[in-house]
């Protein structure tokens, strides 16, 4: 054969590969934007509605002098900031019936008050027909409960104000943790660490159980309108849920939305209040030149250049860890 021929050959064999690959890189191009403006959308709706989750209106629900932590949250408020901000990017602000269509593709909606939580979910009840309706609804609020092997149980809140609850007596007894007696939950009350170790960890524990609840309620009723997607209950970081802990804040998750070849699945979370956190500050030793960030236990010891909210991204920025020794 000719080397013309062995040329047309080769150009028929390649061809099509070529337009396959250029046409998977295409989707794949197509699904990352989608990701990344899906991912901004739910990420800038949350942010929109926890500005407005501890705004109030009466001077008794605003925040006390017992503790900054404590208000009354606004959930009704921040959960029509959500959805508005989700329609407007979604470009479905004006179409009620797409929009509760869009509602079936968030499986949860945590708000995180002082003393407990709220869970909006999608819920079953029977109309006057005896015909059972699935529709979102607000759950009674559910307290951060913990209880141990010796009779106590304990309601956390979001500080270290603290209920402790005697099971054999009945008697409740609250106050902050360095003011109750030690007898009452023994090695914890007069340890500062253990008690806020335990205070998180009871409630991340408490808003996973009854998330995983809520997701698998979810899963039940989209079934009965023919879906086949399966919502799962995501991996949240230590990180995230540390972030969260330390305000009343709010807790959405977004799944199960085609974007190009695959499925959006992504959750957001929002602070009660814009300031969240003090920083981290950064900068260079005026000694050694090196990019050095702040602990957090101790400051730096030369100027700050730079204020980061995590110590991860001042990592990723190029700053070392600066150590007090």
């Amino acid at each position: 054969m000719k080397i013309t021929d062995w040329s047309l050959i080769f150009v028929i064999i390649l061809l099509p590969l070529c337009v396959m690959a250029g046409w998977d890189t295409g989707q794949l191009r197509q699904t990352r934007v989608l990701e990344i403006q899906y991912t901004t959308a739910l990420r800038t709706a949350v942010q929109d509605a926890g500005v407005v989750l501890t705004r109030n209106y009466l001077q008794a629900d605003e925040y006390g002098y017992a503790s900054d932590k404590q208000s009354r949250v606004n959930k009704e408020e921040a959960l029509s900031v959500l959805q508005s901000s989700l329609g407007y990017n979604f470009d479905i602000a004006d179409d009620t019936a797409a929009m509760n269509a869009f509602m079936l593709y968030i499986p949860a909606v945590v708000v995180i008050d002082y003393d407990g939580y709220y869970m909006y979910e999608l819920a079953d009840k029977m109309d006057g027909s005896h015909v059972i309706q699935s529709s979102h609804q607000w759950m009674p609020k559910k307290p951060f409960i913990y209880e141990d092997k010796q009779g106590y149980s304990a309601a956390f809140t979001l500080d270290d104000q603290v209920t402790v609850i005697d099971h054999l007596t009945g008697e409740q007894i609250q106050g902050k943790r360095g003011e109750l007696p030690d007898t009452l939950l023994p090695n914890l009350l007069s340890d500062p660490e253990k008690f806020d170790q335990l205070r998180r960890s009871t409630i991340v524990r408490s808003i996973e159980q009854d998330l995983s609840r809520a997701i698998e309620s979810h899963n039940t009723a989209v079934r009965r309108l023919g879906w086949t997607y399966l919502f799962t209950m995501p991996t949240i970081p230590q990180e995230d849920w540390s972030n969260t802990l330390d305000e009343p804040g709010m807790l959405v998750f977004l799944q199960g939305i085609p974007a190009g070849v695959s499925r959006f699945n992504n959750y957001a979370l929002g602070g009660g209040r814009v300031v969240r956190a003090k920083g981290f500050l950064a900068g260079k030793d005026s000694v050694s030149g090196l990019p050095y960030v702040s602990s957090g236990i101790c400051n730096l010891p030369f100027a700050a250049e730079e204020v980061y909210a995590h110590k991860r991204d001042a990592a990723e920025a190029g700053y070392y860890e600066w150590n007090c020794r």
